[in-house]
């Protein structure tokens, strides 16, 4: 019989232990997928979450872009130093791994405001006769392209390094980060802005000082700056970062697996946590010196070759930001009290705008995301911020507010003009390009007012307004369209999973509309630089709503499509976009028509907006 209970409980144990095994891994615990029907997932956006371009490709006229007219921009990275945020991308001429490339860096003061961006790597000539093992091709007349996966280091002495890959790619579908291209460049970002020189920090095989075009970082006179490269090369957790580009048996690696985009962050107790494309997770108790022999997929976390970011927030839980799809959109983010259970998955950013320009490689979405990693600084607004590109073509930024939440108990009551500078938009979510941009502007009579301007035929702007969930819901508003002739607002109040049950519409023509089932009714014309006070009443359990302008009933009707609740009002200056969907052709090849040209600029001017139930 004692042997029976020991063996019981033994077994008890045993159970116990692999029970808490188990559940000792990075995991997705809640209830909520992304349809990749819809470019928003069907996902309840984070509240006060700000959206911005930073860069806009532009082949046709490159004084407005970079300066090059390069059209494939991709794979951007983050930091935040000297009281300014920093964003480095990668970038070639027409596609991916086509030369010639080159990165680039973008800063910003406040977050708001971005520079032109500056060339930090330049593009880079290799040797005439260079060929790769077991890859045909001989170069002639070529150039590298740039891959790499760490973009910045801070050093303990506060310096600021940049860094970048020089990769070979003898054609169109050759690999930049086989191991096989030439080295890893640095260069130190001094706090004038300036750039320190660049030099190599490792080769790879077959390369050294004398066959490269710039100096071993070693052979600097700054020994501050040899230093700080030291303590980089010394830092596993930065070495894993590594991984993809250097020789597949460089012993600076920890690890030596196939494993890309390596992520990290710390849990409470000291431990690490990795995590890889495609939700591969795996934890490291020595501070990434060592590993699991195989990271493993993360429990139900969906996400496809797609890079996915995970850090501690400000107020002490964990977020991952990554597409949670087999597509590239939505930009989904996931909250974690602990930094292992993700329980819930809310929408970042869920806009796909066209792809102006072609090329290898080049897919549709918000994608590559990437924040502000452990050491390289913290924005004083306490806000998790992260930059990724737009179909590998234009650079964005978003700002998530913490803590993170899609729920909202209080009522709109906005009078722009009457609130604190720079708080305004606070709990209003924007999506804010360089050529239709959202943000507080002056009306023609300089009062303070939510701008929504306009002249990319392209994309929109768009803002919304998150309120308490509601079956009745007055809404009201005064906007002042800038026009009459040109451009266009929609108007929409929607469900949290942002399905429209009524839209009114200031189209081009001078009409102002609303959409009633295949047709829409007009409701009278308007007048440029005039104030429209809209109120809108609506009832989700008899599906009807009557809309009110300057005082007189101008509609009552039914909801052009049913909805048992509603929680937010959304503003936009295009059209809904269903293009791409899930069985859009992987890749385009074609550019579009006059995708550097701008058109007539419009713009609307929202002075106040208010919600209440009834």
């Amino acid at each position: 019989m004692l042997k029976i209970k020991i063996a019981i409980l033994f077994i008890t144990i045993a159970g116990c232990w692999s029970a808490t095994k188990a559940q000792d891994t990075v995991r997705y615990t809640g209830n909520t997928v992304a349809n990749v029907d819809y470019h928003n997932g069907r996902l309840s956006p984070v509240i006060g979450v700000h959206s911005m371009q930073i860069f806009r490709a532009n082949r046709e006229h490159p004084d407005q872009a970079d300066g090059f007219g390069f059209t494939y921009n991709h794979q951007p990275m983050l930091a935040y130093w000297n009281n300014t945020f920093y964003v480095e991308y990668l970038s070639d001429k027409v596609g991916e791994s086509v030369p010639p490339g080159q990165t680039l860096l973008i800063t910003s003061k406040d977050g708001a405001t971005w520079s032109k961006p500056t060339v930090v790597f330049p593009q880079y000539k290799i040797p005439d006769g260079t060929t790769k093992e077991d890859h045909p091709g001989v170069a002639k007349d070529l150039y590298a392209v740039m891959h790499q996966r760490m973009g910045f280091y801070t050093a303990k002495s506060k310096r600021l390094l940049v860094l970048g890959f020089y990769g070979i790619c003898l054609d169109a579908h050759d690999d930049p980060n086989d191991g096989q291209g030439i080295g890893r460049v640095i260069r130190e970002v001094y706090p004038s802005g300036k750039f320190g020189p660049i030099y190599f920090i490792h080769y790879n095989p077959k390369w050294n000082e004398q066959n490269t075009s710039y100096p071993f970082y070693k052979t600097s006179k700054d020994k501050g700056f040899v230093q700080a490269c030291d303590e980089l090369m010394a830092n596993p957790l930065m070495m894993m970062q590594w991984q993809e580009e250097t020789d597949r048996k460089d012993p600076l690696i920890p690890l030596h697996k196939d494993y890309k985009a390596f992520n990290f962050y710390h849990l409470p107790d000291g431990r690490v946590v990795g995590l890889w494309k495609y939700a591969l997770t795996a934890i490291s108790t020595d501070n990434g010196k060592t590993w699991p022999a195989n990271a493993s997929r993360a429990p139900r976390f969906v996400t496809s070759n797609a890079k996915i970011w995970g850090q501690r927030t400000s107020d002490g839980k964990y977020a991952t930001v990554y597409n949670p799809s087999e597509f590239r959109w939505p930009l989904g983010i996931s909250v974690s009290q602990d930094g292992l259970n993700y329980t819930n998955l809310l929408l970042v950013n869920g806009e796909i705008p066209t792809m102006r320009y072609g090329g290898n490689y080049k897919s549709y979405g918000p994608q590559y995301t990437r924040g502000i990693e452990e050491g390289n600084g913290v924005p004083p607004d306490g806000k998790l911020w992260v930059t990724y590109s737009m179909n590998k073509e234009d650079i964005w930024v978003s700002s998530i507010p913490v803590p993170i939440t899609d729920v909202t108990l209080e009522q709109a009551n906005e009078v722009f003009n009457d609130l604190p500078a720079g708080k305004e938009l606070e709990k209003w979510n924007t999506y804010s390009s360089l050529w239709a941009p959202v943000n507080i502007d002056k009306a023609p009579d300089g009062t303070r007012v939510l701008a929504l301007k306009d002249w990319d035929k392209f994309d929109y702007a768009k803002a919304e307004r998150i309120v308490p969930e509601s079956k009745k819901l007055i809404a009201d508003f005064t906007i002042i369209p800038a026009q009459n002739n040109t451009g266009m607002l929609d108007i929409e109040v929607q469900n949290a999973s942002g399905d429209a049950a009524l839209r009114l519409t200031f189209d081009s023509t001078g009409v102002f509309k609303a959409k009633t089932g295949y047709r829409s009714k007009n409701m009278l014309k308007y007048t440029a630089n005039t104030p429209y006070h809209i109120s809108i009443k609506l009832n989700t359990d008899t599906r009807f709503y009557t809309v009110n302008v300057n005082g007189k009933d101008v509609l009552t009707a039914l909801f052009f499509a049913p909805v048992l609740n509603v929680n937010r009002v959304v503003f936009r200056t295009g059209d809904i976009r269903r293009f791409p969907y899930a069985d859009t052709p992987t890749d385009q090849d074609y550019d579009q028509p006059k995708a550097g040209e701008s058109v007539t600029p419009a713009a609307f001017y929202i002075t106040s907006f208010k919600t209440s139930g009834y």
